[in-house]
């Protein structure tokens, strides 16, 4: 009987150790911070269930995940476009968007690749409004074939949690 007693004491004083430093671990793992200009997504198994503000923030280990989003304003170039004008005129078009992120919930949950859409959309959008002017046009007015390209992509991009903010071409 007393072997038994000195047994179990034994084990209570190896295991009770190991159990609380693995829930002191697992207390820390839990702690998250987010930066001032960044937010994130928290997920609780799969499911959104809120955004994460700037400071400390916890997330239950194995239940819940997240992704850490930039909202500063980002840049994307646009490489050189070789667009055929109104009049038949070759012309190459490089241009450069600026963007940010208003809500972090549409950007994670509604597009994979926020950064890359917009490229893709830009590129698309440049070709095809340059497409639809003449060499004079766009040589005289590029400030405003810009205004037009950033309208037809910030009016896309909205529903992607994102704001344009400006195009600049050349």
């Amino acid at each position: 009987m007393a072997d038994a007693l000195m047994l179990i004491v034994g084990m209570v004083i190896v295991f009770v150790p190991m159990i609380f430093i693995f829930l002191v671990i697992l207390a820390l793992s839990s702690i998250k911070i987010i930066n001032e200009f960044e937010r994130g997504v928290k997920f609780t198994l799969g499911k959104y269930t809120g955004i994460m503000g700037p400071g400390i923030n916890f997330v239950i280990p194995i239940f819940q995940a997240y992704r850490k989003l930039d909202i500063r304003i980002k840049t994307v170039d646009i490489p050189k476009q070789e667009v055929m004008t109104k009049d038949n005129v070759p012309v190459r078009v490089n241009a450069v968007v600026y963007f940010e992120v208003n809500n972090p919930e549409k950007a994670v949950l509604n597009i994979q690749d926020y950064t890359y859409a917009v490229a893709q959309y830009a590129q698309t959008a440049l070709r095809d409004i340059i497409g639809n002017k003449t060499l004079d046009e766009v040589l005289s007015n590029r400030d405003q074939i810009a205004s037009e390209i950033e309208k037809v992509v910030d009016l896309e991009t909205d529903p992607w949690g994102l704001n344009v903010t400006g195009i600049k071409m050349q």
